[in-house]
């Protein structure tokens, strides 16, 4: 099995995270990610999930068979930017503050509290860095964790592939992207 990142630009009605979710669940594919935002448009929402699948182009098929699923890209191995955020409460009991503090600022994170024996610190960046960080905070004692999903965008001056439709004036993104 491989990971494929996918962006699923969806209709922003009810109902429609749940009915994706659904379909890959009844075909047995495993989401190891999944975040979801309202887009630049407000008529859509944009997902992105991490699947385990061998074959992405399946995945991608469903999706795309679903009604309000307006655009899908599998955005594995295009080199797209690729950022989760981590919060992390570990103890941080009198001298282990300063040793929690340290490895946060190695990593380019911030200590976002301190409270009693605690301090909850944040980190953004690219999966595998995450998980680095939560490995090296393991010895502190990780009391609770919150982990966004991933979150992927392609580079340069397309979306997903697709030409980047020119903003207009009134601030609307213009033709529809797919």
């Amino acid at each position: 099995m491989h990971r494929h990142t996918l962006n699923v630009l969806v209709q922003d009605h009810p109902g429609a995270l749940h009915r994706a979710v659904s379909l890959l669940r009844r075909r047995s594919y495993n989401i190891s990610s999944l975040a979801v935002g309202r887009s630049e448009r407000d008529d859509a929402s944009r997902m992105t999930l991490v699947v385990d699948a061998a074959d992405a182009r399946q995945v991608v098929r469903q999706l795309a068979s679903l009604i309000e699923v307006l655009a899908v890209h599998d955005v594995t191995g295009s080199g797209a930017v690729q950022r989760e955020t981590v919060l992390a409460r570990v103890g941080a009991p009198g001298d282990h503050l300063a040793a929690v503090v340290s490895l946060a600022l190695d990593f380019g994170a911030r200590v976002v509290d301190v409270g009693d024996a605690v301090a909850i610190v944040e980190l953004t960046d690219v999966p595998e860095r995450v998980d680095g960080f939560i490995a090296h905070l393991q010895p502190f004692g990780i009391v609770e964790l919150r982990r966004s999903g991933t979150l992927a965008m392609t580079r340069g001056g397309t979306a997903d592939g697709v030409p980047y439709p020119q903003a207009q004036a009134d601030g609307s993104a213009g033709e529809d992207m797919q």
